[in-house]
């Protein structure tokens, strides 16, 4: 594999591949449209030329991943092999997923495993109780980690003049009547919540749930991940919670520090 180009350190223009770069903003476009697509709807969301995003989609349908009947197009489940290869290859779940299932089967509730991306959380594993049903977040589900248990505990790694920063500049919309909004007071709780060691989320992403959350720190201290657990108001009070639940969390996410890298 030849070696990048650099010059002072950074990569050169030629080391960007433009078709490459477009090619996954149209993958993503598909996400933002229900069901099938045609050809000039995929290419205004993308905001590509219609020629382009033609070329795009008929090379993406050559390798397995779209498929279209000539005038409609939709991915197809080879799309997910992306996605397997992320979670067979990412430590962090490797790690987590026994912790997991641990800790699902000792609270008889669902725990999840989210990261940071972006000014979003995106959870990437989850362990539930042995039953026949089972609700909860999928994996591969995304939330605003200002109003989330898991994305406070993780914006918790930041300082505070960076996480004041970061609030300020990152999209704040309430999504439910309790969702707080106010930078401010954002910051004040996600600073005690660092100061406590968990975030507790009361209804604020969604109208009738309230969760727990701890960071998951690797070898150095570093906080890379965030575990969870929680439940419809009208089941699991707060107290439970952090009574039932907390201790759970905390020995799952101290039992993998030492094996995180």
């Amino acid at each position: 594999m030849p070696k990048l180009k650099r010059e002072n350190g950074e990569e050169r223009a030629t080391d960007f591949v433009e078709s490459l770069d477009r090619g996954l903003r149209l993958l993503q476009v598909f996400g933002t449209i229900t069901g099938p697509a045609t050809l000039s709807d995929l290419a205004r969301a993308a905001e590509l030329p219609r020629a382009t995003a033609r070329r795009i989609l008929f090379t993406l349908a050559h390798g397995g991943f779209v498929s279209t009947d000539g005038k409609l197009f939709t991915l197809t489940p080879h799309v997910l092999t992306l996605a397997g290869a992320y979670l067979s290859s990412n430590q962090i779940v490797t790690v987590l997923q026994p912790v997991l299932d641990r800790i699902a089967t000792a609270a008889q509730e669902i725990s999840s495993l989210a990261l940071l991306d972006g000014d979003d959380v995106v959870f990437v594993a989850r362990g539930s109780p042995t039953r026949m049903f089972s609700g909860g977040l999928d994996i591969g589900y995304r939330l605003p980690s200002f109003c989330t248990s898991v994305g406070r505990a993780m914006l918790g790694r930041l300082n505070d003049a960076e996480l004041a920063t970061r609030l300020k500049a990152m999209k704040r919309e309430p999504l439910t009547p309790q969702t707080v909004t106010d930078p401010r007071k954002l910051l004040a709780a996600i600073v005690a919540d660092r100061a406590k060691g968990y975030s507790l989320v009361d209804r604020e992403a969604e109208p009738h749930f309230r969760s727990i959350s701890v960071p998951v720190r690797r070898y150095d201290g570093s906080i890379v991940a965030a575990i969870n657990m929680g439940a419809h108001v009208d089941r699991v009070p707060t107290s439970e919670l952090i009574e039932r639940f907390l201790p759970l969390l905390r020995e799952g996410a101290e039992d993998v520090r030492s094996r995180l890298l």
